[in-house]
């Protein structure tokens, strides 16, 4: 179960890590994405930050910090809920699939957290 927990975590990681620096550094696909579900542009630096934060409490989960790793993952999971429910809500499921994907690492990642 730890393996899992390591494998998961670290991907979740890396994942969150690079769409926080593709929101922060505004990237195309980005900005067309958060203009299809009519998130402002003026949001990304936020999101962005929110993202990295949840990558950095995680990574510090794995060091040791594991409150940490556990509220960063809650976080994740809320934020790409929020994520999933504005696709829906705009009713752009075509792009629902990156949402959908950072939701499922981020409850893999909580769920082996609370269970190792």
């Amino acid at each position: 179960m730890l393996t899992a927990y390591l494998i998961v975590t670290s991907i979740t990681i890396l994942l969150n890590a690079g769409i926080a620096a593709a929101d922060l550094a505004r990237a195309k696909f980005v900005l067309a994405t958060s203009s299809a579900v009519q998130v402002p542009a003026s949001w990304l630096p936020m999101l962005g930050s929110l993202k990295a934060a949840g990558a950095l409490g995680l990574l510090l989960g794995l060091l040791g910090v594991r409150f940490l790793g556990t509220a960063a993952a809650i976080g994740l999971v809320l934020f790409y809920i929020g994520a999933v429910i504005a696709h829906v809500r705009a009713r752009k499921y075509a792009t629902i699939v990156g949402p959908g994907l950072f939701l499922g690492l981020a409850a893999a990642t909580l769920a082996l957290g609370l269970a190792s």
